[in-house]
């Protein structure tokens, strides 16, 4: 007979996902019409991934005043909500992302211990 080892499950390690070039980053931004935030909010966004991601992601604005039933199917309870899709786990952010520095820890790209006490 045949013995198998079984590494102990004690460690607690994080899975973080991977952040390569070959990764796709998914990301869905929801907003309520054109509003000075929402904007704010986007153009944060998208200044961010062009430095972090180097263009390897997707937005997607769903605007839940022409699509109230997103909203509700997504249990999006404030505006603007950046919800990271892929890589997994999926992650939310509410606010219009002013503070690059906790978008990062949010996404990911940046560990929490690297914030600089703010």
């Amino acid at each position: 007979m045949q013995t198998k080892q079984v590494k102990s499950k004690t460690s607690r390690r994080k899975v973080k996902p991977a952040k390569t070039q070959k990764d796709k980053w998914i990301l869905r931004m929801y907003i309520a019409g054109q509003t000075p935030r929402a904007i704010t909010a986007f153009n944060n966004l998208k200044s961010i991934c062009e430095e972090q991601l180097k263009g390897n992601y997707k937005i997607e604005v769903i605007d839940i005043l022409q699509n109230p039933q997103l909203g509700r199917e997504h249990q999006i309870l404030a505006i603007p909500t950046l919800v990271r899709k892929l890589p997994v786990p999926v992650r939310r952010i509410i606010g219009d992302l002013s503070n690059t520095e906790r978008v990062l820890v949010g996404l990911d790209l940046k560990e929490q211990g690297e914030l600089k006490n703010k």
